[in-house]
């Protein structure tokens, strides 16, 4: 084992003392120019029970997997895309994975296909059962529970929150039924999104529902920073998509498959606005009329991206190299892809850049054009420690040599 060479330790000191800050203060700034999309919410709500309802179960549970799993999928590319479980509340009658009807037992599909289980590990259901009622549901809207609930089970949103209501069930003429044994009015939805906005719960807010007549549902709001899209207009019905004859029942509507393609379709750094989701609704795919208003809306449609409500995204890329990080130039080249099998169930993000090397493969700093005098001496204080042997020996003789050092910076600064 050679003798530990003090100036080699010294330098390797040095630079991990450079990396850390370096680490502290990219993370700094990237956390303080990204902070658009990331204070988003959701209350994703079925209103149904009973199992011939199973599609409003898969609906829902469709749009939370939308959220929450990926987030899951691109944690190695990003530190963080998608609105994190706890700030969405899940609302299900929760009674279709374990009915006695099920060929599946604990598992719930929103395609013929069976390859995607929505009913997976990481499903947090916040409101289960007999708590989804219309009283439990205005009392989330408005922040108005009693001291028991914990907080898992609260929207807990400010005036700079952008919300995503989304409500799948059985509906009618400015009402949309809970469970078969309540109703939810237009004037309750209107009463509660007006103490909302009194009480600065929110920014901006997005009601999406999917139902038979659901644009009628709308017709009493008249609190500004509101935007609604409802499956159906009055008189219309809104229809399941297909049949699943294994599961004997239809697994998923219309309205809400074909938000899911739209989705599924989307790259989440293309800027995609929230015009081009409410004109991707074809009528004759969907056998009713998507209606969307827009008149408390202050903003125009176009000028909207869709992850303003339906994604949290941190512009933040993950490199294991010290030295990796991008520049402004060389991030607007890099491309992110999102890359699938037939079965749309293992997803990735891609990052690929022609100019810049694979972070994995050592990223040499002398092929970088370096001006500043003190990023060169680091760079060759790096390209030297990295030539010593006994990597762990110099730690262990570092780590020992930051006391006496940490002992003469007290007595200097006495």
């Amino acid at each position: 084992m050679e003798s530990f060479n003090f100036p080699k330790a010294v330098a390797f000191l040095v630079v991990l003392i450079a990396t850390n800050l370096t680490g502290a203060i990219s993370s700094t700034v990237s956390h303080s120019t990204a902070t658009m999309h990331t204070n988003n919410w959701a209350v994703l709500v079925c209103t149904s029970r009973f199992w011939f309802n199973y599609r409003h179960m898969a609906n829902t549970l469709s749009l939370y997997r939308l959220y929450f799993i990926r987030m899951r999928w691109l944690f190695r590319t990003v530190k963080r895309l998608g609105i994190p479980d706890e700030r969405i509340i899940l609302m299900l009658a929760d009674d279709m994975a374990c009915n006695a009807r099920n060929k599946y037992p604990a598992q719930v599909f929103n395609n013929e296909n069976h390859r995607l289980n929505l009913y997976g590990d990481n499903v947090e259901v916040d409101y289960r059962g007999y708590e989804v009622t219309v009283e439990n549901f205005l009392r989330v809207l408005m922040g108005r529970h009693e001291n028991a609930v914990p907080r898992s089970k609260r929207l807990l949103s400010d005036e700079g929150s952008h919300i995503l209501v989304y409500m799948t069930g059985h509906g009618g003429d400015e009402f949309l039924k809970f469970q078969d044994s309540e109703e939810l009015q237009s004037h309750d939805l209107a009463d509660a999104v007006k103490q909302m906005k009194e009480k600065r719960r929110f920014k901006e807010l997005l009601i999406m529902v999917d139902t038979c007549q659901a644009a009628t549902l709308f017709s009493q709001l008249h609190s500004p920073g509101v935007l609604a899209i409802g499956s159906s207009l009055k008189g219309e019905n809104s229809y399941s998509h297909h049949l699943d004859s294994d599961v004997g029942v239809s697994v998923v509507d219309r309205f809400t498959f074909y938000t899911l393609a739209f989705f599924e379709r989307l790259n989440m750094y293309n800027n995609a606005s929230l015009s081009s989701l409410f004109n991707s609704y074809n009528p004759n795919l969907l056998l009713s009329t998507a209606y969307y208003r827009t008149d408390l809306y202050q903003r125009r449609l176009e000028e909207v991206p869709v992850t303003n409500f339906f994604g949290s995204v941190m512009e933040t890329i993950h490199t294991d190299s010290a030295y990796g990080a991008l520049s402004g130039k060389q991030l607007k080249s890099v491309e992110i892809k999102m890359s699938s099998d037939s079965s749309g169930e293992d997803r990735q993000r891609i990052l690929e850049n022609s100019d810049v090397k694979d972070q994995g493969s050592g990223l040499n700093i002398k092929d970088q054009q370096v001006t500043c005098p003190f990023t060169r001496t680091l760079s060759t204080i790096h390209e030297r420690v990295e030539k010593v042997k006994d990597v762990d020996g110099l730690v262990n003789f570092g780590l020992v040599l930051v006391i006496p050092l940490l002992a003469v910076s007290s007595w200097l600064s006495s």
